[in-house]
């Protein structure tokens, strides 16, 4: 289920910053219409660090209700407190979604075996809704060794999946050595999308397919039909843009260019994130034409 492109799909917001919904709506049309594998609701890219509990949940049901099955919907549920990641969860769950995505426990800096603990806590409690587990290091501070992954799926039977943004291409090789065939990788970085198909990755969360879904689904399906040389070309092609994207702290710059785009209405992020610098705004414009 969890393989392919995956969009880390924004939350659109209006110019006084409550969510919109108007524009969400026309957001998951587009990627229902232009053929996203999946949609990752709330996560990072979703801005659920902002958002209060009721406006999360609301989100994700509102995502659900949309697409209405016709693509896997992944709810965003993690917290750095095992009871609200419990509480999220669940609530997604009862909303419908196929998965839920739980990020490692940020800024508490959890031992591993506290983040062991974490992680099968959560996944007991919503059982048999399947799990995602995300590592992020960048933005929590602490990272899952794969022992400490292996010993997650040895006390739970519903964690299928890892999205690894860890850039940390080694990895992915023992994950495909050392963990069960029917466990899924996800890249977390649209840089490594490509080379981690080449060690047997399953797919991507990706902040770009926001803007170009079709070029994303395209560049894993040719990979998965065997055309290494045009998955690569199109990986080269969109180089640029995946590193545009992080010119700023995403969501920043891809909500900019989905205003741009007409996709939605507003560019606004909430604070303490701020609208896109004007210098940035040249580089993503030529990036973007």
């Amino acid at each position: 289920m969890i393989t392919g492109s995956f969009v880390a799909l924004v939350t659109p917001m209006t110019t006084n910053g409550e969510i919109d919904w108007s524009s969400l709506k026309n957001l998951v049309d587009f990627h229902l219409q232009e053929g996203s594998d999946g949609i990752v609701a709330v996560g990072t890219t979703g801005e659920s660090a902002t958002l209060t509990v009721t406006e999360h949940c609301l989100v994700i049901k509102h995502i659900v209700d949309q697409t209405n099955g016709r693509i896997p919907i992944v709810a965003g549920t993690g917290a750095n407190s095992v009871n609200e990641a419990i509480e999220l969860t669940d609530a997604a769950r009862l909303a419908g979604v196929d998965a839920c995505l739980l990020v490692t426990p940020y800024y508490n800096k959890p031992t591993q075996y506290g983040m062991i603990d974490h992680f099968i806590e959560v996944a007991k409690n919503v059982s048999p809704l399947p799990i995602v587990l995300y590592d992020v290091p960048g933005r929590t501070g602490v990272s899952l060794t794969i022992d400490s992954v292996k010993s997650i799926l040895e006390s739970t039977d519903n964690v299928v999946s890892i999205k690894d943004a860890t850039g940390d291409l080694s990895r992915v090789t023992k994950f495909m050595n050392e963990i069960q065939d029917d466990f899924n990788v996800l890249s977390g970085d649209d840089p490594m999308f490509f080379p981690s198909m080449c060690l047997g990755a399953d797919g991507v969360v990706s902040v770009a397919s926001n803007l170009v879904p079709e070029r994303m689904v395209a560049l894993y399906d040719s990979y998965s039909k065997g055309d290494i040389a045009g998955a690569r070309q199109m990986h080269n092609r969109l180089s640029d843009l995946f590193s545009d994207l992080f010119i700023e702290s995403n969501p920043v710059p891809v909500k900019w260019a989905l205003k741009e785009k007409g996709i939605i209405a507003s560019e606004k992020v909430r604070a303490p994130l701020a609208q896109i610098q004007s210098s940035n705004l040249e580089i993503l414009k030529n990036t973007l034409n």
